[in-house]
């Protein structure tokens, strides 16, 4: 059986539905028989997202144009893409900073009136990466297959939701076990 080409993609987020990734423990060496991993933030260096993505998970909401890009490269990339977590789903903790109203009271709330010892803004390029004027859920931007809630998703969701992607199944995401938020 060819194995299947799996990726994971960290977006504006804590990465904590990663943590809850590795939380599969043992179980991540029976999901290594049955995938290759091509892309992910653990353990890769990648720099450049692969094409022919057989299933991606992605964490975090859309937030800036570095998070834009990339998953627009990940949905033209990737057979079925998996909204990872709240962030991901609702955009949640990152989506705070919408109710400031823009990009620029943002940057003036984070690096002005926070900062400590020399207030200033970045002004360099490639030392923040533009914001968007909002955070978005995944599903706005692109198109999202299967939905998987939580603050994080906890292992055991992960695993009932990969499982039956590893049988070429869609997941039955219903229920409190399976689509609980936070």
């Amino acid at each position: 059986m060819e194995k299947i080409k799996f990726a994971t993609v960290w977006l504006a987020g804590c990465s904590g539905c990663h943590m809850s990734f590795l939380d599969l423990d043992e179980w991540l060496f029976e999901l290594a028989t049955h995938v290759d991993v091509v892309y992910s933030p653990v353990g890769s260096d990648l720099k450049e997202y692969p094409e022919g993505v057989d299933v991606c998970l992605v964490e975090g909401g859309v937030a800036n144009e570095e998070n834009l890009h990339l998953i627009k490269e990940v949905r033209k990339r990737t057979k079925l893409l998996v909204s990872f977590g709240d962030c991901a789903v609702t955009a949640n903790v990152p989506a705070m900073r919408n109710m400031l109203g823009g990009t620029e009271p943002v940057l003036k709330r984070c690096y002005l009136e926070l900062g400590d010892v020399t207030p200033q803004l970045p002004n360099c390029p490639g030392i923040v990466p533009p914001l968007l004027d909002q955070v978005r859920p995944v599903h706005e931007v692109v198109d999202v297959d299967i939905f998987m809630p939580g603050c994080p998703p906890p292992a055991s969701r992960i695993k009932a939701t990969l499982e039956p992607l590893l049988r070429g199944e869609k997941p039955v995401m219903e229920g409190r076990d399976m689509i609980k938020f936070g």
